[in-house]
């Protein structure tokens, strides 16, 4: 099988605009430019139309990045005793679950 083939926003732009401008069909653009389906020009010409040139862009894939972390000497004090607190509370429950664990084999 090969691997889905990516299209740059120029690219797509020259082929949407050929279609509007009434130079060729779907199935004639798709031909001349050798792609998979005439389906592929319908959906960059509806995409045009509903949200411009900018629906023609690449997206970005998976979660958008977060806020970076700021290095440990930039935390401020509620974060950084925020964070001890949950390196404090993971320890304790190993702690505990450490103790039942003995108790267990000593009986």
């Amino acid at each position: 099988m090969k691997p889905k083939q990516s299209f740059s926003f120029e690219f797509k732009l020259e082929v949407v605009r050929r279609f509007l401008d009434g130079e060729a069909t779907t199935a004639e653009l798709a031909r001349e430019y050798a792609l998979s389906s005439p389906k592929l020009v319908e959906t960059w010409v509806r995409k045009y139309r509903r949200e411009g040139e900018d629906a023609l862009r690449p997206k970005r894939r998976g979660r958008p990045p977060g806020a970076p972390e700021p290095p440990e000497g930039e935390l401020s004090e509620v974060q950084r005793l925020r964070q001890e607190n949950q390196r404090l509370a993971a320890e304790n429950a190993y702690l505990k679950k450490l103790r039942a664990s003995r108790a267990q084999g000593r009986k």
